[in-house]
């Protein structure tokens, strides 16, 4: 049996591993350098305490940027494929999601900006039985209280007109913000009007 086509591949990048890699050598040299140089330097004279804080400074940023290198030893080039994720499963076999949004204050966080976070989130393009958005109101503020109970009214028309029409932009703020709309279907103008 043949195996599946990958979700992601993995390339590395040859010129970015040859330049971070000689720019570590060129920087190890230099470390091991002045390390011995103030090492040597503690032997033939009376070590001082400022001598003593840099060359403690120094020895703690070397190892710091050590360890920073891992990073760069190895770059890669990381292309996804999100498309090949459903061609294999049906929606039987999808995982539940739990999305959870939390906010406190109403200044801070806007009920109107929370509103249209609930909104894409229940719009994802997900099975609805296997899809929970929570909302975690901490400040317990009953203008966020009364903004969801509207997000959930909206929500029984936006969301079913986003998976009729196949709408991307989710996010019901962004959406009604264009002005370039396409032509997608029969009653797509009147529904749109409606949900306005």
């Amino acid at each position: 049996m043949e195996a599946p086509p990958p979700y992601s591949l993995c390339n590395p990048n040859k010129k970015s591993t040859i330049i971070n890699r000689s720019y570590a050598l060129l920087h190890s040299v230099a470390i091991t350098s002045l390390i011995f140089y103030r090492l040597s330097s503690f032997f033939h004279s009376t070590p001082s305490l400022p001598l003593l804080l840099a060359f403690t400074s120094e020895l703690i940023l070397s190892v710091l940027w050590l360890l920073s290198q891992a990073f760069l030893w190895r770059p890669f080039t990381r292309q996804t494929f999100p498309e090949r994720l459903l061609q294999d499963k049906n929606d039987d076999e999808l995982p539940a999601i739990d999305v959870f949004i939390c906010t406190a204050d109403p200044e801070k966080e806007p009920p109107l900006e929370v509103m249209n976070t609930v909104l894409s989130a229940m719009a994802l393009d997900y099975p609805a039985e296997k899809l929970s958005v929570y909302v975690s109101d901490d400040g317990g503020c009953g203008l966020t209280l009364y903004a969801m109970k509207e997000a959930w009214e909206f929500g029984r028309y936006w969301v079913p007109f986003c998976t009729r029409f196949g709408i991307k932009t989710r996010c019901p703020k962004l959406y009604f913000s264009r002005y370039d709309d396409e032509f997608l279907g029969q009653g797509y103008e009147a529904e749109k009007e409606k949900i306005k």
